[in-house]
């Protein structure tokens, strides 16, 4: 260790809290304002629900329409009446006069269901003849057009029943002009005649029942209809859904779009990325499998030879010789099955729940140097870290036991592949507010070419003759995607050594997401 190693005891020790394993945090339920349920019963509520409420509305206009059919041939004959009962009306002196005989009186009043009332009254209001309890009209604009001789109609009551009354005016004196006496009114004789609504209300109901009777048969049928339309419309979904299931387990093929209805094509689409994408999981685990099983085959194939070999020995010397290969085969069998659990660790980190906390980067990377001490002792090598040049706190969010494990892969990659008398720094600092962290080494360099290569698993740069698993920059490059980082590789651009040029493995963090800032 040099001068890049000085203050580590004045930094604050991460507490055993926080280095411990993240507790596992369940996702919220799905609420059930969310969870859709039958598509058949969704389609068939959104159709019968609106024919459900506008069919009262139907009825209400169908009434409304009938009620106006039945009224107008009774309006035409109550004008008939009106027109003949004016007739009647003559003037007598300078003064109206008007009677009918008790015969026209019986064929006015000739109505088995309606009782039928009028009323001839003077320009007075002097009543000449009729029912006096009959009520006259209110001045308005119908009663000022009533006055140029037109009839108009109203509904009014008489004893508290409802009754259509039409009526007009009569002028008594045909030769008076109002433009020539415009302070004078014409005379105008009232004629009124008026039925109840017992014959209108009939009519109107039998016009209802014609139209709404036919429409309780018609309404079941629709129904029907629509329920075989749709159950119709969804058996291509039916069929995709046994096809599915017919399928065998192993099978992940594509679906034929062609073979779905064009609403669904989208839908089908979407799952057969989501097969290709298992497929290509599915794959990936298999090789995983068959090289982390060829992988292990090689210590435990020598940790075997070397127990025999030290069983057929007796000379205690080769005896202990093989012991001592037998215990290296054993620490890279261990190192091995550390590394297979490391990166399944970090490739269930995203589906474990785990939330991330705000780390404090430079405290967790010498903390993380300080395991490695020993070991660049070990192999003669300068390790050292770098904090940030303004000794202030640079901050990301994270998974303190994750980021340690890819901490420690990078560092171990470098002491592995840099010889002795060589140096390994490891560095944090700021890129705007962007946390970089930085481990550089004076080996052999990594060729451009190779660079992509060396985060696959088990691949190893060939004559590197430097023992390995193959799997720690698989796992460093799994765990800085869970975080988010970007991770770069540049040769070393403080070695000026041709034949070891060095590298520099550079991982780029992102800010950390405030709560506040998430709710924005």
């Amino acid at each position: 260790m040099n001068e890049r190693d000085a203050g580590f005891a004045a930094e604050p020790e991460y507490t055993q809290a926080t280095m411990a394993e993240p507790t596992y945090v369940p996702p919220n339920p799905e609420p059930d304002e969310n969870i859709r349920h039958s598509l058949f019963g969704e389609i068939l509520d959104w159709m019968l629900a609106p024919l459900l409420l506008l069919w009262p509305m139907s009825i209400a206009i169908t009434y409304l329409v009938a009620k106006s059919i039945a009224n107008q041939p009774f309006d035409d004959a109550l004008e008939d009446r009106v027109t003949v009962l004016g007739q009647q009306i003559r003037s007598v002196g300078g003064k109206a006069a008007g009677q009918l005989h008790p015969s026209g009186r019986d064929i006015l009043r000739a109505d088995d269901v309606d009782s039928v009332y009028y009323l001839l009254a003077g320009p007075d209001g002097e009543l000449l003849d009729g029912d006096r309890d009959l009520p006259r009209p209110r001045m308005n604009a119908a009663d000022e057009h009533a006055r140029s001789g037109a009839v108009e109609f109203r509904n009014d009551s008489i004893h508290g029943t409802p009754i259509r009354v039409a009526y007009t005016y009569i002028n008594l004196d045909p030769l008076h002009e109002r433009s020539l006496q415009p302070p004078l009114e014409p005379p105008l004789a009232l004629v009124q005649v008026a039925e109840t609504l017992d014959k209108r209300a009939h009519l109107a109901n039998e016009i209802i029942k014609g139209v709404i009777l036919p429409q309780f048969i018609i309404l079941p049928v629709i129904l029907a209809l629509v329920w075989f339309a749709l159950s119709r419309g969804l058996t291509p979904l039916a069929e995709l859904q046994q096809r599915i299931r017919a399928r065998p387990q192993d099978d992940l093929s594509p679906i034929d779009p062609r073979q779905v209805p064009e609403e669904i094509s989208p839908l089908v689409g979407s799952f057969n990325d989501m097969l290709e994408r298992l497929g290509e999981s599915m794959a990936m685990q298999k090789r995983f499998i068959a090289d982390a099983a060829h992988q292990m085959k090689t210590p435990l194939a020598g940790m075997r030879m070397q127990s025999e070999l030290a069983l057929r020995q007796l000379d205690p010397s080769e005896i202990h010789r093989s012991l001592e290969q037998l215990a290296k085969s054993s620490e890279s069998a261990t190192r091995l099955v550390n590394q297979l659990l490391a990166l399944a660790r970090a490739e269930n980190q995203p589906q474990a729940g785990l939330a991330f906390a705000e780390i404090d980067l430079p405290v967790l990377a010498r903390e993380t140097v300080r395991d490695w001490v020993q070991a660049s002792f070990a192999g003669e090598i300068d390790l050292g870290f770098e904090p940030p040049g303004d000794d202030g706190a640079v901050v990301i969010a994270g998974q303190p036991l994750m980021l340690r494990e890819l901490l420690s892969n990078l560092i171990d990659n470098a002491l592995r592949y840099t010889p002795p008398g060589g140096s390994v720094t490891v560095r944090v600092r700021r890129d705007g507010e962007r946390a970089l962290l930085e481990v550089e080494d004076t080996g052999p360099g990594i060729a451009p070419s190779e660079r992509e290569r060396v985060f696959e698993r088990f691949y190893r740069i060939l004559g590197s003759n430097t023992q390995g698993s193959g799997l720690g920059l698989a796992i460093v490059r799994e765990i800085a995607q869970q975080h988010g980082a970007e991770i770069d590789i540049f040769n070393n651009p403080r070695s000026h050594s041709k034949r070891f040029p060095g590298s520099l493995f550079r991982l780029t963090f992102p800010p950390p997401v405030h709560e506040s800032d998430a709710a924005d």
